[in-house]
């Protein structure tokens, strides 16, 4: 019903000078939210740093004035579903004066738009909750627009009432779609439509300023940006890949916290006293310290709670997830340990392609525990050191090539990029950086130690970003590596992390972090991955669309550049080899049904990008939904016919209908991944065949192999007459 960005992003400032203190959780009257003097100094120095030391020097004046502005509303109304005209035309009185309010260290401006922001949130989802008591006319010919990215704002209520009328019958049709009752239709949507608004009323002061901070720095450059004090906590905790707490991650149902998923291996899984759909209704430190009422909480305040140093000990009283709301809690001591964050860390499997065994590591994201790393920690973690062991055991398994699966990989540590690419190459540059001066560093890998040697491809999509691209790139222009896939995100820009604390002297975290843009990456030879990507040598469609996601597609994104090349030798020379893999693929592929599925549904969500409104008629969605379920019926039909042929058991395919829940509605744990299995993927099942047909085309034919020389292939050469 409500995107997630108007949720996530729905924060302002609100005006006066004294902040307003609360109970955690509690909701504030908006009227009274205000911005605190240190909010106002860390506006300034973030200012001294973006004004000074950016990548783009961007002067903070009337023009980014403006864009800031149109940002701010952007983030809290993207989709132009709560303000109206008028209100937009008083905030425009502000539009080129927020660099004089920054300046001056007067908040006052945005405070006010969020101010408006809440009562009309207030408004929306009361009247929300009003239409659900006659319920709708799901006959009538008539139809909901779904790109918004365009409309103007509603110039009166009662155009708003008529937007929030169709949102109210799509979301009540969805549900009864999915077989729900009108009864139980009615209460999913007014718990749905309260908790939206009890969540926008939690929204606290670092909240509201980092929001307006980020429609500041982002409004520079995209990759700029602004993090609170919590907010540069948790990504530390990402980049670390570990916490110290109970490992439990926790999700916000009604008016509890809700133990979501236990981590396998953390203290709360080790003890066996904490299970899925918990809800936790009070928390204490120590064995015998007072406890906490944390009902009605922000989850974000629970986990503050929660967390604490290695060896102490936390109570939390729980309903367990299968008894009464009223029911009396459950006391448990847990003490808190080390947690090891391990969906994000580096796995490996190993796929049969065609005879041949090709290991896989997937790689989510490029980690390091710098503080453990300046500790000396011998345990601390990194992607290049869990990689390098991975590889070891993907040896001992017997691949005869490795493929490395950075698709949906952000990026992460420029270090590990560096690092993880001389586990496949000899000592040499890996990615040169140019600062805003014009000044040009390589970053090298020094240690002439390889970990692999043997046939390699990396698997990227358009979501493999920054130095999932420094590592694609370096492989590719080194001709060591086969690259497969989409093109990727086109992210070639360097962000520095300043802690404003540091340089203010202040005791504990209170001004936060700004992520400046200090420098572009350029590839060894020369070119830039910024707005282009790296270009597959082996490229197939992807589900996502270039034109609307990717460096590219960023309005004020750098253009692409290039420099001198960096003084390296290549390794390989595909140029001769991949002609033969492409036709191999497209002859392989034509007959492959997964991958013909996966073909299919990249159709299915390109028609449904196009499509510019939906159909409020049950019949009509009905039917398409009927299509729908016989086309997974069918293909379940096939993979079963086709799996009895080969004598294997059927691929169990994870292919879901529109439940027409959020995710807070499902029973938690409901809509987990199971890590454990995997279904079918034919990109990846594809890209593995790629590099087993590279291993026998190079195996067979001793003047290709010496023109290659990408590889050491353990299978003997032979000369093709």
């Amino acid at each position: 019903m409500i995107p997630i960005r108007t949720l996530l992003l729905a924060l302002a400032l609100g005006a006066g000078n004294a902040p307003v203190v609360a109970r955690p959780g509690t909701p504030v009257d908006p009227a009274l939210l205000a911005p605190t003097s240190e909010q106002a100094q860390s506006a300034m120095w973030a200012t001294r740093f973006l004004t000074r030391f950016h990548y783009k020097r961007t002067p903070l004046d009337d023009t980014l004035s403006a864009q800031i502005h149109d940002r701010y509303l952007d983030g809290l109304d993207g989709d132009r579903l709560f303000f109206l005209q008028s209100d937009v035309d008083r905030f425009a009185a502000w539009r080129t004066r927020l660099d004089d309010a920054i300046y001056d260290g007067d908040l006052g401006a945005p405070f006010d738009v969020f101010r408006t922001y809440i009562r009309r949130v207030g408004e929306r989802t009361a009247h929300a909750r009003g239409l659900l008591a006659a319920g709708f006319d799901f006959t009538l010919d008539e139809s909901i627009d779904l790109d918004r990215d365009d409309v103007g704002w509603a110039k009166t209520t009662a155009e708003l009432d008529d937007l929030w009328r169709k949102r109210v019958k799509n979301d009540w049709l969805r549900l009864r779609l999915n077989g729900k009752a009108d009864a139980e239709i009615r209460k999913t949507l007014d718990r749905r439509y309260k908790s939206f608004g009890d969540r926008v009323r939690e929204l606290d002061g670092e909240d509201v300023f980092q929001t307006f901070m980020n429609a500041y720095a982002s409004a520079i450059e995209p990759h700029t940006g602004y993090l609170g004090p919590r907010t540069a906590e948790n990504f530390t905790i990402q980049m670390r890949l570990s916490l110290e707490g109970i490992g439990a991650v926790l999700m916000k149902q009604d008016e509890y916290t809700t133990v979501r998923s236990v981590v396998k291996g953390g203290p709360a899984g080790r003890q066996g006293s904490v299970g899925i759909g918990d809800r936790i209704v009070g928390v204490g430190q120590g064995e015998k310290g007072p406890m906490q009422d944390v009902i009605g909480w922000r989850v974000d305040d629970v986990v503050d709670l929660i967390r604490g140093p290695k060896g102490t000990t936390v109570a939390l009283d729980l309903i367990p997830g299968d008894a009464p709301e009223d029911s009396k809690p459950v006391r448990v001591t847990i003490v808190r340990d080390t947690v090891q964050l391990e969906e994000q860390a580096a796995k490996k499997s190993v796929i049969d392609a065609g005879g041949r065994r090709i290991g896989v590591i997937h790689l989510p994201t490029f980690y390091h525990d710098f503080e453990g790393n300046r500790r000396g920690d011998a345990d601390a973690r990194s992607s290049t050191r869990d990689v390098r062991r991975l590889i070891g055991e993907l040896r001992r398994d017997g691949v005869s090539g490795m493929v490395i699966d950075l698709r949906q990989n952000g990026g992460g540590s420029l270090t590990e990029a560096t690092n993880l690419t001389g586990l496949f190459v000899d000592r040499g540059p890996v990615v040169q950086v140019r600062d805003a001066q014009g000044k040009v560093s390589v970053e090298s890998d020094e240690d002439t130690a390889v970990a692999w040697d043997g046939p390699l491809a990396v698997l990227v999509d358009r979501s493999s970003a920054s130095a999932s691209e420094i590592f694609a790139a370096a492989l590719q222009d080194y001709g060591r590596a086969l690259i497969i896939g989409q093109t990727t995100y086109g992210k070639g820009t360097v962000q520095n992390l300043i802690d404003l604390d540091t340089f203010a002297n202040n005791d504990k975290p209170i001004f936060g972090q700004v992520k400046l843009t200090v420098a572009q990456f350029f590839r060894v030879n020369g070119g830039s991955t910024q707005n282009r990507g790296v270009v597959p040598d082996i490229e197939w469609a992807g589900p996502i669309d270039p034109a609307l996601w990717g460096e590219s597609a960023i309005d004020n994104a750098l253009p692409w550049a290039s420099i001198t090349p960096a003084d390296y030798r290549g390794r390989g020379d595909f140029r001769e080899l991949v002609p033969l893999l492409v036709a191999r693929h497209q002859q392989r592929v034509a007959g492959d049904r997964e991958f013909q599925y996966y073909l299919e549904d990249l159709e299915e969500g390109r028609r449904a990008r196009e499509q510019k409104a939906l159909s409020l008629s049950e019949a009509v969605r009905r039917a398409e939904r009927d299509r729908q379920q016989k086309r997974i019926a069918q293909r379940k039909a096939e993979r079963g016919t086709l799996a009895e042929a080969q004598g294997k058991a059927a691929a169990d395919a994870d292919e879901r209908l529109d439940d027409g829940l959020q995710a807070d509605e499902r029973r938690a744990g409901e809509d987990e991944d199971d890590t454990e299995r995997r279904g079918p993927d034919a990109p990846l099942d594809e890209a593995a065949r790629v590099l087993a047909d590279a291993i026998e085309l190079l195996s067979a034919d001793t003047r290709l192999a010496s023109k290659v020389k990408a590889f050491e292939i353990a299978d003997a050469p032979r000369t093709l007459n």
